[in-house]
């Protein structure tokens, strides 16, 4: 490697969400800021999570938005309360992008999409002093302490009054989270819980007549349940399993339960605008010669995947009785596997332990070096709130960092 050293001031590893709103900290308040990414362009993330539609942030009450983060809440409290969601629609309109509130309290541009927001917010941070570097991987510390770089021109090493680490999970590592941070932090005495998949799938042992009739149906106008959670929304019938908002928001319910004892059913209430007695009464009436498809077609209007569901994961004895059906129709006993690999996930659970920090996101064993975003030990469910710790943790984290490097 070569010995050359270059001096940055200020350094961001990660050119997701996090990395780049530690930047906008940084250089608001006149530092020019180098930022690093293995990628060949920045946000890669960012942007196939906008193809679907930019969910930006959330807009229900703060109160039940903070609660969304579980174990993490009491750490990420005053992060999030430093940049909530109405300062992130704020932000996002300074940038010209306008946003709206959906039905669901999502929060989104108005016209969905991620790229126009990121072009924007790029050209500003490259107005302010922001310096890209791209297909710079990051190698860890070298012996002498600075930052080592692998480069399409050879390594490189980097001397930084501060470092912000913002490199992601382990989820997608097709577009740059791939967790290579870990050995290095590890090697420096920083403690990582194990990075597990989050917000993701699972596999199902469906039948082969069941996926031949069903396999990409979705499954809509349904309700989840798990360990007292209700999710109500609609799901996919993939050829492994399910996937879809609802799975992903019990995803760690159902990871913990599998984790701890080996097994986790799903009830899916098929007709959630329904109640059981109703149900009841609708399959007590006379069935004569109906087949049963019919008969639960014709009374619940119960009919494609929903009803294959519900053959398929029922005994048969249950359709002989209308209050044992009624009670099943309710609650489909939906026994799930395992969840999809890690790199199918949409996000990670685990990662840098909160008691390996300051307040400020700052590490206790290795001086002037930060961390932010999802390498952090938090966890979200889907519908804007990963999105919101990100900016809100960078934000907190360049804040800090630019405190360390213009003392008051």
């Amino acid at each position: 490697m070569t010995q050359n050293i270059k001096n940055n001031r200020a350094v961001i590893i990660g050119g997701g969400p996090a990395g780049l709103m530690a930047a906008e900290a940084l250089t608001s308040r006149g530092i020019t800021v180098d930022l690093y990414d293995a990628m060949p362009s920045l946000g890669r993330k960012f942007l196939m999570a906008g193809k679907s539609g930019l969910n930006l942030t959330h807009g229900e009450p703060f109160v039940d938005f903070l609660d969304r983060f579980g174990h993490a809440r009491q750490n990420l409290k005053p992060i999030l309360e430093a940049f909530t969601p109405t300062d992130i629609e704020a932000w996002a309109n300074d940038l010209g992008v306008e946003t709206y509130v959906g039905t669901s309290k999502r929060v989104f541009p108005k016209d969905f999409k991620a790229a126009p927001l990121l072009r924007a917010w790029l050209r500003r941070l490259r107005a302010n002093g922001l310096t890209v570097h791209a297909r710079h991987k990051w190698n860890g510390w070298a012996d002498n302490g600075v930052l080592a770089f692998d480069t399409p021109k050879g390594d490189i090493l980097i001397n930084a009054e501060t470092t912000i680490l913002a490199l992601g999970g382990a989820s997608w590592p097709k577009l740059g989270s791939d967790a290579n941070w870990v050995p290095w932090l590890v090697k420096n005495g920083v403690s990582i819980l194990p990075l597990k998949a989050a917000n993701c799938g699972f596999d199902v042992d469906w039948s082969a007549h069941f996926l031949d009739r069903f396999e990409g149906n979705p499954v809509k106008n349904a309700r989840l349940s798990f360990r007292g959670a209700r999710i109500p929304g609609d799901f996919v019938i993939t050829a492994r399993g399910i996937e879809g908002g609802p799975v992903y928001a019990l995803a760690s319910k159902l990871i913990e339960s599998l984790d701890n004892t080996g097994s986790a059913t799903l009830a899916v209430d098929l007709l959630p605008d329904r109640s059981g007695a109703d149900i009841q009464a609708r399959l007590s009436r006379p069935r004569g010669k109906q087949s049963m498809a019919t008969f639960l077609k014709k009374n619940l209007n119960l009919s494609g995947v929903k009803a294959g569901i519900l053959y398929e994961c029922t005994a048969k004895n249950a359709f002989d009785d209308p209050i044992n059906l009624a009670a099943t129709i309710k609650a489909v006993p939906l026994a799930i596997d395992k969840p999809r690999p890690i790199e199918e996930a949409i996000s990670t659970s685990g990662g840098v332990a909160w008691h390996n920090l300051d307040k400020g996101l700052h590490l206790n064993v290795l001086p002037n070096v930060f961390v932010a975003g999802e390498m952090l030990d938090w966890d979200a469910p889907t519908g804007g709130y990963l999105l919101s710790a990100c900016l809100a943790t960078g934000r907190w984290a360049g804040q800090m960092a630019a405190k360390h490097l213009i003392p008051a």
